[in-house]
């Protein structure tokens, strides 16, 4: 599966521990729009109220301009589709200190669109900077070779 749009800063802010895949409530333009690749993760995260999983911050600008609803909001909150398990152990590690449920990636599967979601932790100033340290000791060591 091939990613539409990916949230690259979220595998550098967050430690991701591990991997859901929801689906989306999407409207059929907004859908098009992820298809085509103009889906904006950046910032996005999920949420968890009275039993249900929200995705905030996720900018899905219109397909066509000129052909959407006067009231469309591009960054509005969109329901995630989740088994009712998953939600109930989701909730319970988000209540967790410093756990975070971040978006990911845009993906397909059987022509439908989903969110990969990462549960993590977020990293501090220092780790990131271990972390970019790791990254370029490796790429010097693969230039080497």
């Amino acid at each position: 599966m091939k990613p539409l749009s990916e949230n690259r800063r979220a595998t550098f802010d967050y430690e991701i521990l591990e991997h859901y895949e929801a689906g989306i409530e999407l409207f059929g333009h907004e859908v098009k729009s992820v298809k085509a690749g103009h889906g904006n993760l950046a910032g996005a995260y999920a949420i968890i109220r009275g039993g249900e999983a929200f995705l905030i911050n996720c900018q899905i600008p219109p397909y066509q301009q000129n052909n959407v609803p006067d009231d469309y909001d591009p960054s509005r909150t969109r329901r995630l589709l989740l088994h009712k398990e998953e939600i109930k152990s989701l909730s319970g590690q988000l209540k967790e200190k410093g756990m975070s449920l971040v978006a990911l990636s845009f993906v397909t599967k059987k022509n439908l669109v989903k969110v990969e979601l990462g549960l993590g932790r977020s990293r501090k100033k220092s780790d990131k900077r271990e972390l970019l340290k790791k990254r370029a000791h490796e790429r010097e060591i693969e230039r080497g070779e």
